[in-house]
């Protein structure tokens, strides 16, 4: 498989599209087929910028077959440490995966992409740098 339109955007960012590679790699066959399947999935980098704001503009996420799967991606992650930027990469992946919604019994969507990313192996760090 290949997952050169998910990593192309942060190309200007080499150890963040290593790792970004990295995860996708380590997702579940099931996981990166539904990626690779749908047109609605991709990434890009967040281009913030004070005041000025974001030039990102995408559908918004909605029900299956409908909005945006996109995962935005920070560019401070270049500089965090691997195991929080490929918990941050994985937990992202996982919003996107359930399309931002429950997982199982966990209907709390932020507790239900971490469940989901510790699964894959992306436990979130005791430290955040």
């Amino acid at each position: 498989m290949t997952f050169d339109s998910f990593t192309e955007p942060f190309a200007d960012y080499p150890l963040l599209q290593e790792r970004v590679l990295a995860v996708l790699h380590a997702l579940p066959g099931d996981v990166q087929r539904d990626f690779l399947d749908d047109p609605r999935f991709g990434t890009a980098i967040d281009n913030y910028e004070p005041g000025k704001g974001w030039t990102l503009f995408f559908p918004a996420p909605g029900p299956l077959g409908a909005g945006s799967r996109l995962v935005v991606l920070r560019p401070k992650l270049e500089l965090a440490s691997e195991a929080y930027t490929k918990y941050i990469i994985a937990h992202e992946f996982a919003h996107a995966f359930l399309r931002n919604g429950a997982w199982g019994e966990i209907t709390d969507v932020e507790e239900a992409a971490d469940a989901l990313a510790a699964s894959w192996g992306f436990h979130q760090p005791a430290t955040f740098n």
